[in-house]
C-alpha cells in the first residue's frame, strides 16, 4: 500500500509538471504562429520591394524605395527569422521536456508493474 501511495504522489507531480509544460508549449505554439504569419507578411514586401529595385533605373527612386520600404523590411524580415529559430529551439526544449516526463512515467509504471506481478507470484 505504501508503494502505491508514492506511486500515486510521484505520477500526480509529473502529470502536474507535464500540465505547466505544456501550457507554456502552447503558448510557445500561439506566438510561433503569430511570427510566422508576420515573417510571411514581411518576405513579401521585402521580395516585392526587392524586384521593383531591380527593375526600376532611376537612381532617385531607388534610393527612395529603399529608404522608405526596402531597408526597414530587409531588417523586420530578417528579426522575423531569427524570432523564428528562437522559437523552434524553445519548443524543442520544452517538447524534449515533455518526452523525458513521459519516459519516466513509463518506467516508473513499469517497475510498479513488475512489483505487483512479483507480490502475486509470492503469495
Amino acid at each position: 500500500m505504501e508503494g502505491s501511495t508514492a506511486k500515486t504522489y510521484l505520477q500526480k507531480s509529473l502529470d502536474e509538471w507535464k500540465e505547466d509544460i505544456s501550457e507554456v508549449l502552447a503558448e510557445i505554439d500561439k506566438e510561433y504562429d503569430e511570427v510566422s504569419q508576420e515573417l510571411k507578411v514581411y518576405s513579401y514586401k521585402y521580395g516585392i520591394t526587392k524586384q521593383v529595385i531591380q527593375s526600376t533605373v532611376n537612381n532617385d527612386i531607388i534610393k527612395g524605395i529603399r529608404e522608405r520600404y526596402h531597408k526597414p523590411f530587409e531588417e523586420n524580415y530578417n528579426k522575423l527569422k531569427e524570432d523564428i529559430k528562437d522559437l523552434e529551439e524553445k519548443k524543442r526544449v520544452f517538447q524534449m521536456f515533455i518526452h523525458k516526463i513521459d519516459e519516466v512515467t513509463r518506467k516508473e509504471n513499469q517497475t510498479n508493474s513488475n512489483e505487483y506481478k512479483s507480490t502475486l507470484v509470492s503469495q
